[in-house]
């Protein structure tokens, strides 16, 4: 699966030539003209990485920033041609991870996005695969099985569940859930979130209404417990 990127800049000409080389790369990218749209889209699909200028049509790319890490972890780069010194330590105070000043080179942004890309996902692409009791869970094939037996889930389904994967044996609150499964910015309902946790343990747990893996955390969300 492509690393999708998120591109949140005003200038539609140069976030096309952006687009055409991180593509050329393997990424799968999106743009953004403006914050209206931005949110849109980040409340429609989740994104492994942003690159977001400062300047926009209907706000500033920090107060956008500030929004998104409300609720998100995902890796911001801000590009901009304001490059004072105050502008730099605001974008990382506010939680960018990366300051790319304009204008810069193509090969400079590609070595950003690569670097960044790689300290939060990490280094290599082998295959994930999280197994427990007789559910096996590959995360890069996007598969499931249990008791040697293809399990079909829904794209939500599987991406709830592979979240759960990544973080396995640590409580995940349901906001966070929803903010990286249902996108930061998206207006689902907590409930959903509480159907698909059912439908999960229907599919996957021996017994259902006595969890065994998908555990339900009090006051907080949820929890994979897999057995190291």
């Amino acid at each position: 699966m492509p690393k999708q990127i998120l591109i949140i800049d005003d200038d539609e000409d140069l976030s096309f030539i952006i687009s055409e080389m991180l593509e050329s790369y393997g990424y799968s990218v999106t743009c953004a003209a403006d914050s209206e749209r931005a949110f849109e889209l980040l409340s429609e699909n989740t994104y492994h990485l942003i690159l977001l200028d400062i300047n926009l049509p209907d706000t500033t790319g920090f107060e956008l920033c500030k929004e998104l890490r409300r609720i998100s972890t995902i890796p911001v780069i801000f590009a901009s041609a304001r490059t004072s010194e105050t502008d730099r330590i605001t974008g990382f105070d506010i939680g960018g991870d990366d300051y790319l000043p304009k204008p810069y080179s193509m090969k400079e942004m590609l070595s950003r996005v690569n670097a960044l890309i790689r300290r939060t996902y990490g280094f290599n692409e082998e295959e994930k695969i999280v197994t427990f009791g007789s559910v096996s869970v590959n995360i890069t094939a996007r598969t499931v099985e249990k008791n040697g037996a293809p399990v079909s889930l829904s794209l939500r389904e599987f991406d709830l569940l592979a979240y759960l994967c990544e973080h396995k044996n640590t409580a995940v609150p349901k906001d966070k859930l929803l903010a990286e499964v249902w996108g930061a910015f998206s207006m689902v309902e907590p409930s959903t979130l509480t159907v698909h946790i059912r439908w999960l343990r229907e599919k996957l747990e021996d017994d259902p209404a006595k969890p065994k893996f998908i555990k339900t955390v009090f006051k907080v969300g949820y929890m994979l417990e897999v057995s190291e």
